[in-house]
């Protein structure tokens, strides 16, 4: 009987296991470093919430960036404890926050577990997904030369992602567009909480800065960022038309397609500064 294909852990984040890859006729024999992928149980005071899919890296930065960006707290020390307690299927976030935030929490319960692309699943009522945005303060710009270096720097920042090519990043760039703060997870809605868990913990005021996301723009990550007072995101690929609708009416520039020298603008476009150019019609340049 043949062996199973080993697999073991080569530090967080990530697994090593024996694979076969055929290129052309030639078959290797190699191995090869895979994300890894955890079920991930949050409690809140000893009461179960959600069980999210997601790589178990800055496990506490992602406690907090979920409990604000759900709007379960208000501030990053309304959470007032964080353990990581190994299962034996997983993990759990044991969570405490104050008793009149666990009962608007649990007004509000999640009945599925979350998948690692899913960031508003086991939501039991609409109103709770589609709740009114926070509003982003006005007066910030960036130009265009500063967002292409921050997508520049993107992919050379991406560490796990250039092992395994499986996972996304959120990263938050100052208005010069230098990235200071990356996080990656196999959920792009994980990463995004772990980024703004990482820049609550550190004091960093995230609406001095913009986001980056190697994601398509939906809008739970437009919600996600209005929640941290983030004034322009910006996605490597498309936005949705609830993103766009999310993003007008919290004040937020968001920026699609944003790939080499080229980007879409599709809310708010005064905050993004352009060099004088010549105004195509139909989708055609001259």
């Amino acid at each position: 009987m043949q062996a199973e294909p080993s697999i073991a852990s080569v530090q967080p984040g990530l697994v090593r296991r024996s694979v076969r890859r055929l290129v052309g006729r030639e078959l290797i024999e190699r191995e090869e470093c895979i994300a890894e992928e955890v079920a991930v149980a949050l409690v809140y005071n000893e009461q179960p919430h959600a069980v999210m899919m997601l790589t178990p890296l800055d496990l506490e930065a992602f406690a907090l960036g979920f409990s604000l960006s759900e709007g379960i707290i208000e501030n990053a020390d309304e959470l007032l404890e964080v353990r990581v307690v190994p299962l034996e299927q997983g993990l759990q976030l044991a969570m405490r926050i104050a008793p009149r935030r666990l009962e608007r929490l649990l007004a509000r319960p999640r009945s599925l577990e979350g998948r690692s692309g899913c960031g508003v699943c086991g939501t039991r009522h609409i109103g709770d997904v589609l709740r009114a945005p926070r509003h982003a303060s006005a007066g910030f710009v960036v130009d265009a030369v500063a967002l292409r270096r921050a997508l520049q720097q993107l992919s050379e920042m991406q560490s796990l992602n250039a092992m395994t090519g499986a996972v996304h990043a959120a990263a938050w760039a100052t208005p010069e567009g230098d990235l200071r703060w990356l996080c990656e997870d196999v959920g792009r809605h994980n990463a995004l909480d772990k980024l703004i868990g990482r820049l609550a913990r550190e004091g960093v005021p995230a609406a001095h800065g913009f986001v980056v996301l190697t994601s398509r723009a939906s809008f739970e990550m437009v919600l996600k960022s209005a929640s941290a007072g983030i004034p322009l995101v910006v996605a490597i690929s498309a936005p949705t038309s609830l993103a766009v609708e999310v993003a007008d009416e919290a004040g937020i520039t968001l920026v699609g397609f944003a790939r080499d020298d080229r980007f879409t603008v599709y809310t708010r476009p005064a905050r993004v500064s352009v060099p004088a150019v010549a105004v195509a019609t139909n989708g055609e340049g001259s």
